[in-house]
């Protein structure tokens, strides 16, 4: 990889990690439903996607995980697992829809929130052996439909610019 290119992932996952910080500390959504975000990490994530592609957004988002538990949330807790499932899950969705659809950068992040939803509940329902959970997916889809158009419509400006200012 070079260094350039090094450089600048390096600079997106800081800019991930403090986005996530500062979203877990102002809880915007979590006093209408537990755990909701906005998920402002994920501009970062739909902008590797957009930009560099697959394997350098599943890492950045990995790394994301990894470094808030270290910084915040503690590693390998169920909280670090809802994270990492959901991310995983959501990155994928993301860059397959991107990928093998003509959907909007708006459309990818609505799917992306949904399916990082999705993968938290699946997570959640693995570990705590709850299958009830099940129940509390569809108000967070409820939600993952706003909180994905916001992430998406800044996403979508910040690809703008940048391949604006890198031609």
């Amino acid at each position: 990889m070079e260094l350039r290119k090094l450089t600048h992932l390096s600079m997106l996952l800081a800019t991930s990690v403090v986005l996530n910080i500062i979203e877990s500390v102002i809880p915007v959504l979590g006093n209408i439903i537990p755990g909701a975000k906005l998920g402002l990490a994920n501009i970062v994530i739909l902008f590797i996607i957009y930009i560099y592609g697959f394997k350098d957004a599943i890492f950045v988002s990995i790394m994301r995980v990894l470094l808030v538990g270290i910084l915040r949330t503690g590693l390998f807790n169920i909280t670090f697992f809802f994270s990492l499932g959901g991310a995983i899950f959501s990155v994928i969705i993301m860059a397959i829809t991107h990928r093998f659809t003509k959907l909007s950068v708006v459309g990818v992040s609505i799917i992306g929130a949904i399916s990082h939803s999705i993968g938290q509940i699946i997570v959640a329902i693995s570990f705590l052996n709850a299958p009830n959970l099940i129940y509390y997916l569809p108000y967070l889809l409820i939600l993952s439909i706003p909180t994905g158009i916001i992430t998406g419509m800044i996403s979508n400006k910040v690809i703008e610019y940048y391949k604006k200012i890198s031609n």
